[in-house]
């Protein structure tokens, strides 16, 4: 209803906006509330002008980017568009949706409005069941179900349809930390890093526990470099100094210019949105099943757009729904590889998006006949913050920090393999200390790869400064000789005093430097299941095999949902190179057949 209708409405007839969430008695104004975001407190300043909420400003947050502060957006735009306080969060970021809509609801009250008419939910979910055609439709709008669908356009296929359960792109790519393996003779040989395709495949497979399959590893590696490539020449930026991330076993870790993995979600959305009419992308659509014709060929997807059914037909399908890392209940039932010994229930975190991560392509995937490889092959990550297990705070990526246990001793190789350290973090009561200096962190103003900065996370109280080790050691509780101990035994390693330290440390990166004096940080950390490396068995073509070992026709797949690339542990920095350079085979294969 526009401005100038209102301001000839009769004061009878103006009652009747009550219904669609504005009241008589609201008093114009500006109003601010604070409440408590996803990843830390927020401002939002609400406008109220003529009865209406005009803008909405919570533009200082701290939430993620393309997550908690893509939902903001939207929530604030609902919020505006429909008046009310009453519209549904955003799939897959309810914390900061609930945030954004407790934050209004304070002001509205401040400014006198009559809540039980602004908390009416106006909006209207339609249940007309449609019918949608393509040459390929991409199950999972992750990062994987990104790249399949770019690749598939510049691969033949002339209509592309995006089904993503969440209210938004990008997935638990967003959240990641971005690391991207490839051996780069040009990068590395200017910081004088050793590195060969070889080399590669070869830390990849003896990493993996020597269990993934030769023929897709190969894949991965020999083409790394080419996909990392690819990116770059659609606008992707990398940083040029190689770096290592953890458990990444060898110093080949391309880390992006943007925040975390939204770099590659940017770039990879940038390219569909300059296709126009050929890409339609519905979120907060689950799909729910595969069709097959009579021939045993998967021709399309059931799916449903919240109370819609939504049918897709297409020539071929790509399943890119990412693991199931927070599906407890599967996770533990598949819970008979490594971590047998270690229960998965809710106290153990996840730091991917919940409700991404429930492995819902493969179900879809079983139902249709296909193979799953390697459930069991859980990975968890030293990274977790104790109470949710996401990764916030500082990373445990890089070098030039140390691991400590509650008595103020290190405890284990830091470059250690993701499994090693885990494992020991478990023998050492569950919960760890992350310790270093100035050299991670210089400026305390610089924003880091998860977008935040030393400041921030200060501010937060989950990280602690201190400008001596004693003041250090007391922070943490533990025995002063026994960190300075440990600070120093890292320290000699680093100088080169001893070529290896008793838990096996050597220093052979170029980044290693001692740590010698403050300001010290420090944050308190746990384990966290991070990745699950089985899922839908596929081929070199990212084609989903059936129980025989034969492709299912029009059926392929990509990312977190596909096992045998990984074996049982995958190394740091390879998740990102997967789901892109299997993202974009898959979306080739794909595409080619769409266009045959």
């Amino acid at each position: 209803m526009s401005h100038r209708i209102m301001t000839k409405l009769t004061a009878l007839s103006a009652g009747l906006l009550l219904a669609f969430g504005a009241s008589a008695a609201i008093k114009d104004g500006v109003y601010t509330a604070k409440v408590i975001g996803h990843n830390a407190p927020m401002t939002v300043v609400v406008t109220i002008n003529g009865g209406k909420i005009t803008n909405i400003d919570a533009s200082k947050n701290l939430e993620t980017a393309n997550v908690g502060r893509r939902a903001i957006d939207l929530m604030t735009d609902k919020i505006i568009r429909n008046q009310s306080v009453g519209v549904d969060g955003v799939t897959g970021a309810s914390l900061s949706s609930f945030a954004i809509k407790s934050a209004v609801t304070q002001c509205l009250k401040e400014a006198g409005a009559d809540m039980d008419a602004w908390k009416k939910n106006p909006e209207v979910l339609p249940t007309t069941p449609i019918t949608l055609d393509a040459d390929v439709v991409v199950v999972g709008g992750g990062g994987s179900g990104l790249a399949s669908a770019v690749s598939a356009l510049q691969n033949g296929a002339q209509r592309v349809i995006i089904l993503e359960k969440l209210g938004f792109l990008g997935g638990s790519t967003n959240v990641s930390g971005g690391a991207f393996n490839a051996p780069d003779p040009v990068l590395q040989k200017a910081q004088g890093i050793e590195d060969s395709v070889e080399k590669f495949y070869e830390q990849t497979l003896k990493g993996g526990h020597n269990v993934g399959t030769p023929e897709l590893i190969h894949y991965l590696t020999d083409n790394a470099l080419d996909t990392l490539h690819w990116l770059e020449s659609m606008g992707m930026k990398f940083k040029k100094k190689i770096g290592t991330a953890t458990g990444a076993l060898w110093q080949r870790s391309h880390y992006p210019v943007a925040t975390a993995g939204t770099g590659y979600v940017n770039t990879l959305v940038n390219q569909l949105n300059a296709a126009g009419s050929r890409v339609t992308i519905l979120t907060d659509t689950q799909a729910k099943g595969l069709i097959k014709n009579k021939k045993g060929e998967v021709v399309g997807v059931k799916a449903m757009k919240k109370k819609q059914p939504v049918t897709v037909n297409a020539k071929a399908v790509v399943i890119a729904t990412g693991g199931f890392g927070a599906n407890i209940a599967l996770r533990q039932s598949v819970n008979t590889g490594v971590w047998k010994e270690v229960v998965l229930d809710k106290n153990i975190g996840c730091s991917n998006i919940q409700k991404a991560a429930q492995g819902d392509g493969l179900e879809i995937g079983r139902k249709a006949g296909a193979d799953v490889i390697g459930l069991s092959d859980i990975q968890l990550h030293p990274n977790g913050t104790p109470g949710t297990g996401l990764f916030q705070d500082i990373a445990t990526s890089g070098r030039n920090r140390i691991f400590v246990n509650k008595d103020g001793n290190r405890f284990v190789n830091e470059g250690a393999p993701r499994d090693v350290l885990a494992k020991a973090i478990f023998a050492n009561g569950g919960q760890y200390w992350l310790v270093m200096n100035h050299l991670r962190y210089p400026d305390k103003n610089a924003i880091d790869k998860y977008g935040i900065s030393m400041n921030d996370m200060l501010m937060l109280g989950r990280v602690k400064e201190a400008a001596t080790l004693e003041e250090a050691a007391k922070i943490m509780n533990v025995n002063l000789d026994n960190l300075k101990a440990s600070i120093e035994e890292y320290n000699k390693a680093v100088r080169h005093e001893v070529e290896k330290d008793k838990y096996g440390f050597k220093s052979n990166n170029t980044e290693d430097k001692p740590l010698t004096e403050g300001p010290w940080y420090i944050c308190p950390k746990v384990p966290t299941v991070h990745h699950t490396m089985g899922g839908l068995h596929i081929n070199n073509k990212a084609q989903v095999l059936d129980k025989k070992g034969k492709p299912i026709a029009g059926l392929f797949a990509a990312g977190e949902v596909t096992g045998g690339i990984h074996g049982a542990n995958r190394l740091g920095g390879n998740a990102v190179c997967d789901i892109m350079t299997f993202g974009r085979l898959a979306g080739r294969s794909a595409g080619q057949r769409a266009s045959m």
